[in-house]
Order: structure tokens, then C-alpha cells, then sequence
């Protein structure tokens, strides 16, 4: 049961990291995405060398080993990113986080994990939890444009561009999350694995801070950023329950924590004084059901 604890974790934490991502994100800084990048590599470098000083094993070849997962991982995170300058978070967070379903697939066919049929029931009703959301989303918001006569900025709409980021981290991100189910399973352990994501993502950031502020001149303005650094914190909270989660249960634990969308939901309507529909109570009644199932088993 301890995966199902971890789990719940994760989605508090990345739930609470996409609504200050969003915050963070701002429409008339084109830069807004790699800045989020180096928020996130800092707090997680940090981590990662906390990690290692207090004892925790740790070699430079984890690196390279665990870098197919962390690739798609950081890939997938920074398209994410942009995305959030182009669409609105309650339809990219359900798109973006399908993945989990991707990943239960791969895990279902080529690692040959298996899933009772009550697991298969929850799995599918997360997922149909997170597909429904999005289309309900993309309705309100057409039909709120509609009556009010307003002509959308395009890049604001469901275009190719708006659409194609949450796609691709949808692909990309369930890609990571099988590597991590294939990794975990055979050549490291999740401490390992978890420093060694990190401090990719602290080169990364390294990378992304020579480009904006060396190479483009630009100038970080910390009280402007501070939403980014909560996410960042959020993110790297999450990020340390998830791969201890993904390692004992992968199958069942990836669509489960691919569900936080629906706490993003919910949190931007908190905070940001935004109100559900009964459709959407609904939808996530649903998926809160498929994680009490996958609770229980």
C-alpha cells in the first residue's frame, strides 16, 4: 500500500506545481519556459546535493544510466511549459496527463505487468475521467466565446500549436514513465534514479540560464519569478514520491498519478476563483472513485 501513499503524494504536490506553473507563466515573456527551467533545475540540484551529502550512494554513471527516462521527462516538462503560455491549464493538464495511460499500455504489452479486472475498471475510469474533463473544458469555452462575441486571440485557441504541445508531452512524458518502470526494474534504484533526474535537470537549467540572461541579455527579476520557485518546489516534492511509487507498482501507480489534472482543475477554481460545472464534479467524482479502487486492491 505504500505506492498508493506515494501516489497521493504526487498528485498533491504536481497538482499544486501546475497551477503555480501557470501562474508563472507569463503571456508576454517569451523566455517564461526556460525560466521555469531554471527554477525547477535549481531546487532539484539543490535536492539532488542535499541527497548525496547526507550519504546517500550515488555515481556519476547513474547519470547516463537512468538518461533515457530523464530525457523524456525534461523534454516532455519544457513543452509542457511553453504550452502553458498558449492554452489554458484545465484542457492542457487532462491532455497532458493521458500519459499515464500510454504508459500503462506499454507496461501492459512489453514488460508483461498485469492488472486485475477491478484494476482495469479504475485505470479506465481515470482515463476516461481525464479525456472528459478536456472535452468539457474546450466545450464551456467555446460556447463562453461564442455568446460573448469574442474572437480569440488565435494562439489562445485549440489550433494545431495550442493543441500540439499537450499532445506531444502526453506522448513524450508516458515514453519517460515506461523507461522508468523498464530502469527501475533492472539497472537502478530509485534513490539513484531520483539524483540523477535531478541533477540532469540542474544541467538543464544551467543551460537554459546561459541562454536567457548570458546569450539574450535578459534580466531575472526574483519577486516577478517567485511563483515559478514555488512550482519548482512543488515539482521537486513530487518528483521524490513519484519514483519511489513508479518503482513499486508502475502499472497501476502511472495512471493513477496521471490523474493530479483533476486536482489542477480543482485548485484553479479555488484559487483563482473559478467555478466547476456539475459536468465537472461530476467527471471528478469519477476519477476519485477509479483511485479509491486502486487504493483498496
Amino acid at each position: 500500500m505504500m505506492w498508493f501513499f506515494l501516489s497521493l503524494i504526487a498528485i498533491l504536490f504536481w497538482s499544486g506545481s501546475d497551477l503555480f506553473s501557470k501562474i508563472g507563466s507569463k503571456q508576454d515573456d517569451i523566455y517564461s519556459h526556460w525560466k521555469m527551467v531554471m527554477a525547477v533545475g535549481l531546487v532539484m540540484g539543490l535536492h539532488a546535493l542535499f541527497m548525496i551529502v547526507t550519504g546517500t550512494p550515488f555515481h556519476l554513471q547513474d547519470i547516463i544510466t537512468y538518461l533515457p527516462a530523464s530525457a523524456m521527462y525534461i523534454l516532455s516538462m519544457i513543452l509542457g511549459y511553453a504550452g502553458l503560455r498558449y492554452i489554458e491549464l484545465s484542457v492542457s493538464s487532462p491532455i497532458c496527463n493521458s500519459s499515464g495511460a500510454v504508459a500503462a499500455l506499454l507496461c501492459f504489452f512489453f514488460l508483461n505487468e498485469r492488472m486485475t479486472g477491478l484494476q482495469l475498471f479504475a485505470v479506465a475510469l481515470i482515463c476516461g475521467g481525464v479525456f472528459a474533463l478536456s472535452f468539457i473544458e474546450k466545450k464551456q469555452d467555446d460556447a463562453l466565446r461564442e455568446a460573448s462575441g469574442e474572437q480569440a486571440d488565435k494562439k489562445y485557441t485549440r489550433g494545431l500549436l495550442a493543441i500540439l504541445f499537450p499532445i506531444l508531452y502526453c506522448l513524450i512524458d508516458g515514453l519517460g514513465t515506461f523507461a522508468d518502470a523498464l530502469l527501475l526494474d533492472t539497472v537502478i534504484a530509485e534513490e539513484q534514479a531520483n539524483i540523477a533526474y535531478e541533477l540532469t535537470f540542474l544541467m538543464m537549467g544551467i543551460v537554459a540560464f546561459i541562454y536567457v540572461v548570458v546569450i539574450r541579455k535578459q534580466k531575472i527579476q526574483v519577486p516577478r519569478e517567485t511563483p515559478k520557485l514555488v512550482a519548482a518546489l512543488c515539482e521537486t516534492a513530487g518528483q521524490f514520491a513519484y519514483v519511489y511509487a513508479i518503482g513499486a507498482n508502475a502499472i497501476v501507480a502511472a495512471p493513477m498519478i496521471s490523474s493530479y489534472c483533476v486536482a489542477s482543475v480543482l485548485w484553479s477554481r479555488l484559487f483563482l476563483k473559478e467555478k466547476l460545472s456539475k459536468a465537472q464534479y461530476g467527471v471528478i467524482a469519477m476519477a476519485a472513485v477509479g483511485i479509491a479502487i486502486l487504493g483498496m486492491e
